[in-house]
């Protein structure tokens, strides 16, 4: 068995995938808002960094388009390490957001442009078509009928297998639903970032057989920040109780949560990428799953 496998597994749509996956983000030297200060990693290296990941069992690879540092772009390499694969990987990308050339961020992408974005994940990917398309939505965005309906156009049209959503309410699940099946929910949560606890979209997407896929579940608040000293003493408690690391101990709570909440941890690092899978392995008990869900922190 792999050690992704320890973790389980899920199904988006039709394609099973291990719970413990791998996000793009930090391939490229930047974050969401387009930092790209340090060197970049080599080409090379995060090929075999990809490999390393398959090898241990993820098959399941979260990127986009707009992750790209001047030098790096996430798509780019994950398609030279998939070109060189013999496995299957599922491969999930978002659109919505853009940046322009330069790294800029672009306005909203209008529902008629989609189309544009995701032949462009297409291109870069080096597929015929995408496994999985999360609409990623803006801040603020009441409906988003329009643009889950032209990429259903898509989906119906052969570019897109499944469809997923991000950065959502569970209102926008339920308006998506009614228009075609949502196979995933990927939104920011983590130990200390539970707002998908609080309008209860967690619940919901168990409730639905969605996958609910957090990003940020290590890093939380720090979001794109590098990683800091864990302050959490509850961590650092449990995590000595196992002889694990705090970036554990946070990805085995996450995969507590429900059977059908999934981890996508990005790191360039080849033994932190294989401490977050081995994570998969942890088994927390009821006392210490109690004790990291008290509402008040204590920290050192």
């Amino acid at each position: 068995m792999s050690a992704a496998a320890a973790a389980g597994t899920w199904k988006l749509g039709d394609l099973e995938v291990h719970r413990i996956g791998y996000g793009a983000m930090r391939l490229t030297g930047n974050g969401m808002m387009g930092n790209s200060d340090g060197t970049p990693i080599d080409r090379d290296s995060a090929v075999r960094l990809l490999h390393s990941a398959f090898e241990q069992g993820v098959n399941h690879i979260d990127t986009a388009a707009f992750y790209f540092s001047p030098l790096r772009s996430a798509n780019e390499l994950i398609n030279r390490a998939l070109s060189s694969w013999y496995g299957d990987v599922v491969v999930v990308t978002k659109v919505g957001p853009a940046r322009d050339p330069s790294g800029e961020w672009l306005p909203m992408a209008r529902p008629d442009q989609l189309r544009g974005q995701v032949e462009e994940n297409v291109r870069q990917l080096g597929r015929d078509h995408l496994d999985v398309v999360n609409l990623r939505v803006g801040p603020g965005t009441a409906s988003i009928a329009e643009h889950f309906g032209a990429l259903t156009e898509l989906r119906e049209a052969g570019l897109i297998r499944h469809l997923g959503l991000s950065g959502v309410l569970p209102e926008h699940v339920a308006e998506a639903q009614t228009i075609a099946p949502v196979v995933c929910v990927q939104n920011s949560y983590g130990l200390d970032w539970r707002r998908a606890d609080e309008t209860g979209l967690v619940d919901l997407c168990g409730e639905q057989g969605i996958a609910f896929v957090p990003f940020f579940a290590v890093s939380g608040l720090r979001r794109e920040a590098a990683a800091g000293q864990e302050r959490d003493a509850r961590v650092h408690s449990v995590a000595r109780a196992h002889n694990a690391t705090p970036a554990q101990v946070r990805l085995a709570w996450t995969l507590h949560r429900g059977p059908h909440v999934l981890a996508i941890p990005g790191t360039t690092n080849p033994a932190h990428l294989a401490e977050n899978i081995a994570a998969g392995s942890l088994r927390l008990s009821e006392e210490e799953l109690a004790l990291l869900d008290k509402p008040d922190k204590d920290t050192d």
